[in-house]
Order: structure tokens, then C-alpha cells, then sequence
């Protein structure tokens, strides 16, 4: 169902073959801590993790597999089995990671980077996103960003200014012009209420 991964050497394990999954939002590392006690549950030993990630030392058994989908689901989480939802996962996990938890402000251009890191064309992935998940990926990228906007207004610690530097608005302007866009208020308007609930990070 999931299919197997062969990665001689990958792990410095003489004659490995392990197995891959994939989890839909999977999106923090707390989010990891969660994953992993689930594969502890199931009595599958993970060689290595990131965020949407796992791989496995052995390929799971049916009942393993069962026994982790279940526990899963009782968490939000998902497993994936088809291709196509595995690299929307993929590009929705890297944006969200970019944007949420980039320790600095990084400055990049989005189709350049996601192309590197998923080792696929960006019109293939552009279209396959727009097509599956009816929105562009600039799109989704601009709700994570004003999302992370909505954070940093509540927590009170920054600036407008600091903020746009930190989530790489070209000024201020910028920003409260793609926020009152995006939510029909402008920041100060938005801080002013903290009313506003914010939404979970998979439902952008």
C-alpha cells in the first residue's frame, strides 16, 4: 500500500531496506513528539524523522500499519499513500515550516526553493497544487504568512516594522496591504480587537 523504499548506505546499515511514510499535517515538532510515541505504540522503530516524514528500519506489518492509521487519526493526522497527495503534503509542509519556524527572516524566491527541495519542476508542482487544492501555491503562501502576521500582532513583542522585516515585507505598506487584503482589516485594526480567532495551520 505504502511500497517500499530500498536506501542501501543511506543509514550506514549493511544491506538496509526500510520503508517510507508520509503524514498530512505533521506540521510542528510537537507534531513529531506525537508521531513518534504513536510509531512507539505500534512497535515501529524510526531511524530517522522530519516534519511529514518517517522512515522506518523495517517495512511494517499489515497489523502495525492498522494499529499506527488508528492511532493517527485519533490525532489529526493521515497517512498517505497516492504520489500526488504526497507532494502537495510536501509543498504545504515546507511552507509551513518556512514561515512558522525559520529561526531568521529568510529572503528567497518561493518557486526556486520549493523545485530544490522537492526535486521537481515548479510548473509541475504550481499545477498539481492549484489543480488538487484550488489555490495557488503564492496564495497559500501569503494566508501562512498573514496567519504568522496574526501571531506576532497578539504576542505584542515587535514592532509593525519588526515584523515585516521578520516575515520579508518589502515595508510596512506591504504588509498591511496583502493583511487588510487577506482579512479586510487593517494590523492595528486587527491587534486593536484580539478577537479574531486564529486558524490551525492545516485548515489554511
Amino acid at each position: 500500500m505504502f511500497g517500499l523504499l530500498p536506501w542501501p548506505n543511506r543509514f550506514g546499515i549493511a544491506n538496509f531496506v526500510g520503508m517510507k511514510l508520509y503524514i498530512k499535517n505533521m506540521v510542528c515538532n510537537r507534531c513529531k513528539l506525537a508521531v513518534q510515541s504513536e510509531m512507539e505504540k505500534a512497535g515501529l522503530e524510526v531511524i530517522h524523522m522530519e516534519l511529514g516524514e518517517v522512515d522506518l528500519l523495517k517495512e511494517p506489518t499489515t497489523r502495525q500499519l492498522e494499529q499506527l492509521e488508528t492511532g493517527l487519526n485519533s490525532l489529526g493526522f493521515e497517512l498517505i499513500s497516492d504520489q500526488k497527495s504526497r507532494v502537495i503534503e510536501q509543498i504545504k509542509t515546507q511552507i509551513i515550516s518556512m514561515v512558522h519556524y525559520a529561526d531568521k527572516p529568510e529572503h528567497f524566491k518561493l518557486s526556486v526553493l520549493l523545485a530544490d527541495r522537492l526535486h521537481h519542476d515548479y510548473s509541475y508542482l504550481s499545477n498539481l497544487f492549484s489543480a488538487v487544492e484550488g489555490i495557488t501555491i503564492e496564495k497559500y503562501h501569503i494566508a501562512q504568512k498573514i496567519e504568522r502576521v496574526k501571531e506576532l500582532l497578539v504576542y505584542n513583542e515587535l514592532s509593525l516594522s519588526e515584523i515585516a522585516y521578520q516575515m520579508s515585507y518589502s515595508s510596512v505598506a506591504h504588509l498591511s496591504s496583502q493583511f487588510k487584503q487577506v482579512t479586510g482589516l487593517t494590523p492595528s485594526a486587527f491587534k486593536s480587537l484580539q478577537k479574531q480567532q486564529r486558524k490551525p495551520l492545516d485548515m489554511v
